[in-house]
């Protein structure tokens, strides 16, 4: 076999997918950060007729660079949560109605080969969403964000995500320097909400990009 790697991925990602499907989301393949981008900027999006765009932290959803296209669109309502111009009130505020709008892009910590997803979260108007409010979700999800099961995803977002997440965001928590998770008591602690999405509800409110290279963390 030529492509091994090429091989087990498309597989693996298949099986993703057949799982995630069989627990009600809609889900896409996408070779490349560039194809997930051009899928949801043409495929997607323009079946759902939104009005009104938000997003959470997502490092993924940059990396598509659909980040840019949709905060430049004159023809959406965009609730942009990345703004740094705001002070800590407005973007509560802000977060808060992006609740309410008719799409909310993000990703997942990690996902399950199971077609769970599994995140942990600071301020919890990213998992808010996810499971409620917004109209429609669309999440980007990286093949780096696949793991065995939930005791697997889990430990990937304490050990991984999470310390690498503080030291992004220059959190002063105990993992930012030591790489390690210490159940710190920090008020910059962003470990604080745990979910698990086992099934989608309504049918396909939840959309899926599986992203066939690495994205976020």
């Amino acid at each position: 076999m030529k492509n091994p790697i090429d091989n087990y991925w498309k597989i693996k990602l298949a099986s993703v997918k057949e799982n995630l499907e069989n627990n009600n989301f809609e889900v896409f393949i996408a070779q490349n950060s560039k194809e997930a981008k051009e899928l949801a900027l043409n495929d997607i999006i323009p079946k759902l007729e939104i009005k009104s765009v938000s997003w959470g932290g997502s490092i993924s959803f940059i990396e598509t660079g659909l980040f840019h296209e949709l905060n430049e669109n004159p023809q959406l309502e965009v609730l942009n949560t990345f703004d740094k111009g705001l002070t800590t009130d407005q973007m509560m505020e802000r977060r808060r109605q992006s609740l309410l709008v008719d799409l909310f892009i993000t990703g997942t910590n990690a996902i399950t080969e199971a077609g769970h997803l599994v995140n942990l979260d600071m301020v919890g108007n990213r998992v808010a969403a996810i499971m409620w409010g917004p109209k429609n979700v669309l999440l980007i999800i990286g093949r780096n964000k696949i793991c065995g099961d939930l005791e697997d995803a889990m430990f990937r977002i304490k050990s991984y995500a999470a310390p690498v997440n503080t030291m992004r965001l220059e959190k002063k928590t105990p993992c930012r320097k030591t790489g390690v998770c210490q159940d710190c008591s920090s008020p910059d602690r962003i470990c604080n909400y745990w979910t698990i999405t086992e099934k989608c509800f309504q049918k396909n409110r939840i959309k899926i990009i599986l992203v066939n290279e690495d994205l976020g963390f």
